[in-house]
């Protein structure tokens, strides 16, 4: 049955419209930006489950759920208002955006350089019968999008990267958002002041490959300046009280990058670095650019400087040819490492990767029970490294959130804590002695000192 088609032009009254990001920290930055280009005396943002007149979503390639999850908030926004218009942008735009215009309800579909430019999109509300696509090749994408979130006054995520020249086998990112790009030293040192004078006060760098940061400045894929130039020049600022490392691959974690963490007034210890896995014969087959012993020397380094430091790691199960052997090999080589938690992902086949026409597929029963184990496995490790620090103090800093009844904040080095509601401690840094951790894993305390 064909829908009632109602014309709403957006001019004249002020349309709801919600964002929903999946993925990673860096659409997070994306969506917070594209986001604020929506003029507030046309748009209203709301949550979304809310009602909407438009609901955008950003979406993820990375996994086959990121997919399904996109159908299930499709059907969710159209059944909240059934003449919603919807917006898919992302890197699942950018690769697939016939399957995602095939989804009954969504009505636009953009790429990755057009996602920028979603406000000139929505000239008209109308509900559509065909879906329009914008999407360039990727190999056309030249310019670079500055972007951060300012959706937590606690924390913000600063974009300081994008791209990746890397060829691993099973991922799409590289299609999806093309080669290495960095921003500038200046602007992103711009971005920093904005968003610490709008009261956040710790911010998270994030991009594709952060630790290639340099690559393709002012459109020169030479270096011009260095991850550990960035990296010194945020150090220093006054107007932030704390930076945090996202995910950095292991060959680009330099010693002196470490070392600098070390003796840095600002910079978090705390460093989140991809392991896939623990097996050599399955890090060549991802093509990734190191080998378990790499990896075992960059944790035993930082480790060695700071004993206290969190280290997490993202582990793929399941992935083609990984034999019970393999598997115990990534097991044995996590439990005796100094790696803090664990970031679990289940092999999934993603189109036009490498990885889909390996033979030896690992079976799906297989791989959620290899899931299960290593998320187990996770959990033991995390907790000893909370057991590590019972009677040391730290800071913390707190969030604005009431989670029944108790108020949580992260430590420097990554510790989850909670302590009784207290709304005058949102968005404050203090100085903690752990006492213990409760039965949810988060560490407990009650001497509080402000700094």
């Amino acid at each position: 049955m064909e829908a009632n088609i109602i014309s709403v032009p957006v001019e004249e009254y002020k349309a709801q419209i919600a964002f929903y990001t999946l993925g990673c920290k860096l659409n997070f930055a994306e969506t917070s930006t594209i986001s604020r280009t929506f003029d507030s005396k046309k748009y209203i943002q709301v949550d979304f489950d809310k009602y909407a007149d438009v609901y955008v979503i950003n979406t993820c390639s990375v996994t086959e759920n990121a997919d399904n999850k996109f159908k299930k908030l499709v059907q969710k926004s159209l059944m909240i208002n059934p003449q919603a218009f919807i917006a898919a942008i992302g890197c699942f735009a950018q690769l697939q955006p016939e399957k995602l215009a095939e989804i009954n309800g969504v009505d636009l579909v953009l790429g990755a350089s057009e996602k920028f430019k979603l406000n000139s999109y929505l000239n008209d509300l109308t509900k559509k019968n065909i879906t329009a696509i914008h999407s360039c090749e990727i190999e056309d994408v030249d310019n670079y999008n500055s972007s951060f979130s300012f959706n937590d006054r606690t924390r913000s995520f600063l974009k300081i990267q994008d791209g990746c020249d890397y060829k691993c086998s099973y991922c799409t990112i590289p299609k999806a958002r093309g080669l290495s790009n960095s921003d500038t030293i200046e602007s992103i040192i711009s971005n920093a002041n904005k968003i610490a004078e709008n009261g956040v006060k710790e911010i998270v760098l994030t991009g594709v490959n952060i630790g290639d940061y340099g690559k393709g400045e002012f459109k020169n894929k030479n270096h011009k300046n260095s991850f550990l130039d960035l990296l010194r020049k945020l150090d220093e600022l006054k107007l932030i009280e704390r930076f945090r490392i996202s995910s950095i691959e292991p060959n680009l974690l330099k010693n002196e990058i470490i070392s600098f963490v070390n003796s840095s007034k600002l910079f978090a210890p705390h460093f989140h670095i991809p392991l896939q896995s623990g097996s050599d014969n399955i890090l060549k087959k991802m093509r990734r650019r190191y080998l378990s012993i790499l990896y075992l020397d960059r944790i035993n380094y930082i480790k060695n400087l700071m004993p206290d430091a969190c280290i997490g790691a993202d582990v793929i199960v399941g992935f083609p040819g990984e034999t019970d052997k393999d598997f115990i090999n990534t097991f044995n080589f996590i439990s005796k490492s100094s790696i803090s938690y664990l970031h679990v992902f289940t092999f999934s086949e993603r189109p036009n990767t490498e990885a889909v026409l390996l033979k030896n597929r690992v079976p799906i029963n297989i791989r959620n029970k290899r899931s299960k184990v290593l998320r187990a496995l996770s959990a033991k490790k995390r907790r000893f490294f909370y057991e590590s620090q019972i009677g040391k103090s730290g800071i913390v800093l707190f969030e604005n959130e009431n989670k029944k009844g108790y108020i949580t904040g992260f430590s420097e080095n990554y510790i989850k804590i909670r302590t009784p509601w207290d709304p005058s401690l949102a968005n404050k840094s203090l100085r903690v002695k752990y006492n213990l951790i409760d039965d949810e894993g988060y560490m407990r305390v009650e001497e509080l000192v402000t700094i």
